[in-house]
């Protein structure tokens, strides 16, 4: 069993950044971070395996996804945020992935919600 517990979430203006953070109980192939906007299903975010990074085409360019192994923590840099970023951010990890469009990870943390203001 893995444990996640996300930090960094917060309120921003549009076109700021967020930096939130992911410490894992354990060491996993795969970690990431998918997000739920009010009244809108989970998504995809962002992953990263041990040298591979996957991005949203909503993120791409605009998010940083990496890694300290030594730590177990996985990070988000969230730059030029926008409104449509607001979202409950959940931190996510599995031994697996078998691909960003259909990874349903095994381990979740709680959630930490990003607002993004106008």
């Amino acid at each position: 069993q893995v444990q996640l517990v996300e930090s960094g979430g917060g309120l921003v203006q549009a076109g700021g950044s967020l930096r939130l953070s992911c410490a894992a109980s354990g060491r996993t192939y795969a970690m990431g971070w998918f997000r739920q906007a009010p009244g809108k299903e989970r998504e995809f975010v962002a992953a990263i395996t041990w040298q591979t990074t996957y991005y949203a085409d909503s993120v791409k360019g605009r998010f940083t996804i990496s890694r300290d192994n030594a730590k177990n923590t996985v990070y988000l840099q969230m730059n030029s945020l926008k409104p449509e970023d607001t979202a409950v951010y959940y931190c996510v990890a599995d031994y697996r992935f078998p691909g960003a469009t259909i990874w349903d990870p095994g381990y979740w943390g709680p959630g930490t919600p990003v607002t993004v203001s106008a």
